[in-house]
């Protein structure tokens, strides 16, 4: 049975008198899930079931189709998602320069682009077909910190204790304190053994491993994108989505309230009820992104249409067929790409601006230009975000996020 542990807090640092006296807390101590087997109610394995099967239809519906030009966005529209769950929020067009230029961007746009290499990290390892291991959660952390202002943290678990709530200068008033530091190593390695399992559903898996990695909060930033990537490597592990990602945290971040609502249930001791809305996200997932991919189809039509129906085997087609996949583009990586020479790619670029398909991302010097479809932003932006407005209202605040003392506040 899951426990509270007692730990005593030496006081000091910042804050009001009370928060800088020692004083006694309690820390939540889980079971240990490597040997979970719990079977599903019947709403929980309904939703399950229903999830997978939707799961599936969505890679199935892709096989004929340009893999990546659906796939990259899907990607990018969960690490976006997951990102705005902890209230980092940056366009699609923010983050694609970031990753283009990661010197030029500010530090918001540089940390989610970095959530997007941390989920290509996690497909790596998912489909790696090795047992997954404290390393590769690690590596993913790493991936995720190692260029954002939180680094010192990046692939480091915790020696001191966090929490959730509260003012954020001690453990008080926390609405919920994780395991105590010196029981986080031992809780890992059994969350490490529970994910290389292969005789549970992979909806309730990634469900449950998800939860409990929460519930441990091992990192001192991070925790939340860590843990949503780690959802990834499970499917891709069980081969539930071979092809694309569901873009998964973009539902959660709609009904963020239901999503922090679920990952209380499973702490306390509901995990059908977290398991079914989180089959429930997925499922929704799945919906929205048959819609993306109708539209993203559009508006290619719409472009190739503007630009004069080019030749299928055409630089220009290439072009903006691999807008979604390579949505900044510059001479040098169209030519990289699509194996001309340079002087024709810019020539491309430059015929597709005049028939106003892409336009340019800003000024610069002649030869070092890059173009991007601002259509095509605006319709992922609409996707990612609009659908988190739509379910938070114009006063949204982000997810309570882990705090620790004022050094160190944030971990999600």
């Amino acid at each position: 049975m899951p426990e509270l542990v007692d730990c005593f807090w030496e006081g000091g640092g910042y804050g009001s008198r009370r928060d800088c006296r020692p004083f006694r807390f309690q820390a939540y101590l889980p079971d240990p899930i490597a040997e979970w087997d719990e079977p599903l109610a019947g709403r929980a394995a309904e939703a399950v079931v229903q999830a997978t099967a939707a799961i599936a239809n969505l890679q199935q519906a892709g096989v004929g189709d340009d893999l990546e030009a659906l796939a990259g966005p899907l990607l990018r529209a969960e690490a976006l998602g997951s990102s705005f769950i902890e209230g980092l929020r940056a366009s699609n067009k923010r983050v694609a320069l970031a990753a283009y230029e990661p010197l030029a961007a500010d530090g918001t746009a540089r940390a989610v682009a970095s959530n997007v290499k941390a989920m290509e990290r996690a497909i790596r390892v998912g489909i790696a077909g090795t047992d997954f291991t404290l390393e590769d959660l690690l590596d993913i952390h790493r991936v995720l910190l190692e260029e954002t202002s939180e680094a010192r943290f990046a692939g480091i678990v915790r020696t001191d204790q966090n929490w959730i709530g509260g003012r954020g200068t001690s453990p008080a008033d926390a609405a919920f304190v994780p395991p105590p530091p010196d029981r986080v190593p031992e809780l890992l390695q059994d969350l490490v053994n529970f994910v290389n399992r292969d005789d549970l559903p992979a909806v309730a898996q990634a469900a449950v491993a998800h939860a409990q990695f929460e519930t441990i909060h091992p990192f001192g930033d991070g925790n939340g994108r860590s843990g949503r990537c780690l959802i990834h490597v499970i499917f891709r592990r069980r081969s539930l989505t071979p092809l694309f990602v569901p873009p998964v945290s973009v539902v959660l971040a709609a009904s963020a309230r239901r999503y922090i609502a679920g990952l209380v249930y499973f702490r306390e001791g509901r995990a059908d009820d977290w398991i079914g809305s989180f089959a429930d996200a997925l499922s929704a997932s799945a919906a929205a992104t048959h819609s993306l991919w109708e539209q993203i189809n559009s508006l290619l039509g719409e472009l190739i249409s503007r630009a004069g129906n080019p030749r299928s085997d055409s630089v220009a087609r290439k072009i903006i067929v691999g807008l979604p996949a390579q949505p900044i583009v510059s001479a040098e990586i169209a030519a990289d790409r699509y194996h001309v020479t340079p002087t024709a790619a810019r020539a491309a670029l430059n015929r597709l601006q005049e028939a106003g398909v892409v336009v340019q991302t800003r000024a610069g010097r002649r030869r070092d230009r890059e173009w991007a479809s601002e259509e095509l932003f605006q319709l992922l932006d609409a996707f990612e975000y609009g659908k988190a407005d739509q379910g938070t209202g114009p006063t949204r605040r982000p997810a309570p996020s882990p705090t620790r003392p004022p050094r160190n506040r944030r971990s999600g």
